[in-house]
């Protein structure tokens, strides 16, 4: 499961490396750039929880804790590994609610693997999984209160439907499968199984739904972006850019088999940054 590139490795020290996160984030201030490590760091331990092999009660049990954690930083009695966050919690107004979100988003993959969502269940997913750590993330950002939370919502989910007609073929390897089922069925595809839905010739069919909310989620964001400072909005431009670009070459691709794997080349990820970051 990725959620807008919470996929990144965590250091010990809490930075991420060999990202597209960790190239947006790098351009920010000590502040601003602790800040979203801290909040991308949280987002790896909690999805690595939801993603490990261990026993489904166990990790469900995990994530509780975690709510508990989170909890006792609000009540003003952090654990040590929460301590450090206190600041940043102050300074950029972080919202309880927001961790708690992502939390009950990594949460929906362990009970069960998700398999075949009907399209609300999806956009919740999207909505906890991504857009909650996009309200947080612009408020580091610093952007207005109604344009970042559109911007989290729109771009989140821009980012979330790319991750998952990229990850289509690793995903149904781990039993999930995150094509909404009226789209599948649309196609005349009724089986939920990953493995079988990823091997359907009318695959590409359903893909081409989500492609189009996809590029109408970046066309949102990119409106959004326009009418702000480009400094303010620079790091989620990154993203946008980056994930944007992923998208096209899936189009360019197609989604028929066989599939190669999509990622962007080392040049093309330098040239973003490089139009984007120096303002």
């Amino acid at each position: 499961m990725t959620t807008a590139d919470i996929t990144s490795k965590i250091t010990p020290e809490g930075s991420a490396s060999g990202s597209s996160f960790y190239a947006a984030m790098r351009i920010l201030p000590r502040e601003q750039r602790e800040a979203m490590f801290q909040i991308y760091s949280f987002c790896r331990q909690v999805d690595d929880i939801a993603d490990s092999d261990g026993p489904r009660p166990e990790r469900l049990k995990a994530l509780d804790q975690w709510r508990h954690d989170i909890d006792a930083l609000y009540a003003g009695n952090p654990p040590p590994h929460l301590r450090d966050y206190v600041s940043s919690v102050k300074q950029f107004g972080l919202r309880r609610e927001d961790f708690i979100a992502i939390i009950d988003g990594m949460e929906m993959d362990v009970p069960a693997d998700i398999r075949a969502p009907d399209a609300r269940t999806l956009d919740l997913y999207c909505d906890r999984v991504a857009s909650a750590v996009g309200r947080l993330s612009v408020r580091v950002f610093g952007l207005g209160e109604d344009d970042g939370i559109l911007l989290a919502h729109h771009l989140g989910r821009a980012l979330q439907l790319t991750n998952i007609l990229r990850d289509i073929d690793e995903d149904a390897g781990l039993g999930r499968l995150y094509l909404p089922r009226e789209d599948l069925n649309a196609a005349g595809i009724m089986s939920n199984d990953p493995l079988v839905v990823a091997s359907d010739p009318r695959l590409p069919r359903v893909c081409e739904g989500i492609l189009k909310q996809a590029r109408d989620h970046f066309a949102k964001s990119n409106d959004i972006m326009a009418r702000n400072s480009r400094r303010v909005v620079r790091a989620p431009k990154i993203m946008s850019e980056y994930y944007h670009a992923i998208l096209e070459k899936l189009v360019e691709r197609g989604f028929a088999l066989p599939r190669k794997p999509v990622k962007l080349s080392k040049a093309a990820k330098i040239f973003i940054l490089i139009r984007y970051a120096f303002i």
